[in-house]
């Protein structure tokens, strides 16, 4: 059985569109895992933790015959080869890879929550998705992402268009 994924994607640390480009093209690479849509690619000022550097955030479809919990592994498993070193919480990262949506699923265990918990309050997630997001309401939030948009303040946005990732093997014509 395959589901329809959507996950988030930031960095803050190195070259963050490479780390984002890696990201993709490994999640790709991997059994199980098929991208079909990315999102444009989006500068937010951090959540949380603010004494850090601005992100790059952007969302990403996947097709996948992988579980939620063997996705959010294999995400992982991708932030680790990419040098994630998680010390503080919502601190600077390489790469950070959030399972935000699995199908319809609603899943509520100790180490995954789907819807991700924080999705309908964070503009850098929600701007995102809402540039490959298919569907009307989201799963388990009976809303649509401009509903939730709406809510924000505008300090809460800070949500601005960086620009795009060409991340397909052979799209780049610089060969990274």
């Amino acid at each position: 059985m395959t589901a329809i994924a959507y996950l988030g994607l930031g960095s803050n640390q190195g070259n963050r569109e490479e780390n984002l480009r890696q990201a993709i093209r490994r999640l790709d690479a991997l059994t199980g895992i098929r991208v079909l849509r990315a999102s444009s690619v989006y500068e937010t000022e951090p959540f949380g933790y603010v004494e850090q550097a601005a992100f790059l955030n952007m969302a990403v479809s996947v097709e996948t015959d992988l579980s939620p919990e063997q996705l959010l592994e294999a995400a992982l498993s991708v932030e680790r080869e990419l040098g994630r070193i998680r010390t503080v919480r919502w601190g600077p990262r390489t790469i950070d890879i959030d399972l935000l949506l699995y199908g319809t699923s609603c899943v509520s265990l100790e180490h995954l929550v789907i819807p991700h918990p924080g999705l309908s309050q964070r503009a850098f997630v929600l701007v995102p998705l809402r540039d490959i997001w298919e569907g009307g309401v989201l799963p388990g939030h009976n809303q649509t992402i401009d509903h939730y948009l709406s809510l924000l303040a505008e300090d809460q946005k800070g949500v601005r268009e960086w620009g795009a990732i060409n991340w397909e093997i052979g799209s780049d014509p610089s060969g990274s």
